[in-house]
């Protein structure tokens, strides 16, 4: 009971789950710049920012060995980790907004794995874009996966005219098992030049500085305000695509959209980090759970509230069996599964 109450106070309250999804952010970014095979006090992490970011004066000096674990290893992972965990959120809260089922997100559509393969072939063929340079793996993700959820929903509508949800995200596994199994039998038939994907497939945010920031800042920003504005039509297709398009919602437009924005997303963090699953799955149930189904909440809530879990899903993967790194995908499905779980048992509970 009192549980129902404080979820059903946080729904009425949204400046307050606010306030809780950006305290969680903080924390974990504190967390998983502090924690490490040498610890980092929390006030000198505050002294190395103020010094080398905001550049405001301090008059004690700072241990140069702190500056450099701080600035140059553990705070660009964390902000990428974080932008990628908020990239799959936001992208899985679009896709269940649009298709109205829980279980669609970028892994169980295909688009991660479609994403992973664009990424794989410009990595194993060095793949560079004059003009573009670095972008060129972004790129090629991105365009793989927006190819691979339009391929999903071509599919669907033959075998179903009416394109039933529950068809689509059958159609999606099926892409993502054969896509799955294409990048599996690259790597099979090349031997050891490709085999150092393999880590890079299970999901890892390692050894990434602030070159990959760069790479992936600009396809967030955009991605994110793309789906934030389409948040009134999603709230208008959760009600079917008749009720809004009697609402005024342009649908097939609106709903292109949100595929390419998502799939931007995805590839996005797919390209930078590889294949994590259950982010996207998980995060919008508990932000929705929590704040409820509405878009113009539920979408914020969702980058904070991933942001912050992949974050220490990353410091778990790098200290659980220090010094040794396990791949961060490992550990958001091991999370995620009995998470994910969890939920679908409280669901069809409370159905009862």
């Amino acid at each position: 009971m009192q549980e129902q109450y404080t979820l059903t106070h946080l729904k009425n309250n949204k400046w307050l789950a606010y306030l809780l999804a950006a305290v969680f952010l903080i924390c974990a970014m504190v967390i998983g710049i502090s924690v490490g095979t040498v610890s980092v006090p929390i006030s000198f992490i505050f002294r190395v920012i103020c010094v080398e970011i905001l550049h405001f004066p301090i008059g004690e000096e700072i241990d140069p060995m702190y500056t450099n674990i701080v600035m140059n290893i553990r705070l660009p992972r964390v902000i990428l980790a974080g932008l990628i965990g908020a990239s799959l959120a936001i992208a899985g809260a679009a896709f269940q907004g649009l298709l109205r089922n829980p279980l669609a997100d970028p892994y169980t559509l295909g688009v991660s794995s479609g994403a992973s393969v664009g990424a794989v072939v410009t990595l194993f063929f060095q793949l560079s874009l004059p003009g573009i340079g670095l972008y060129t793996l972004p790129l090629f993700s991105i365009t793989s996966a927006f190819a691979t959820i339009l391929l999903v929903l071509l599919f669907a509508r033959k075998v179903d005219r009416s394109m039933k949800v529950e068809t689509i995200i059958l159609t999606g596994i099926i892409f993502s098992s054969f896509l799955g199994a294409f990048i599996s039998l690259m790597i099979a038939l090349t031997g050891d030049e490709l085999r150092q994907i393999i880590g890079w497939l299970l999901g890892s945010v390692s050894m990434r500085g602030w070159e990959y920031i760069k790479i992936m800042l600009p396809f967030f920003i955009l991605g994110s305000l793309l789906l934030l504005f389409s948040a009134r039509e999603l709230n208008a297709m959760s009600f079917g695509e008749e009720q809004a398009q009697h609402l005024g919602v342009n649908v097939q437009k609106r709903k292109l959209l949100v595929i390419a924005s998502a799939s931007i997303l995805t590839g996005a963090a797919v390209a930078v980090s590889g294949t994590i699953g259950f982010v996207g799955l998980v995060i919008p149930h508990l932000a929705r759970l929590v704040w409820g189904p509405d878009h113009k909440h539920l979408l914020p809530l969702s980058i904070l509230t991933g942001a912050g879990f992949l974050i220490l899903a990353d410091l778990v993967a790098r200290t659980v069996i220090s010094p040794t790194e396990l791949p961060i995908g490992v550990i958001t499905a091991l999370i995620g599964a009995p998470v994910f779980a969890a939920i679908l048992v409280r669901k069809r509970g409370g159905r009862r």
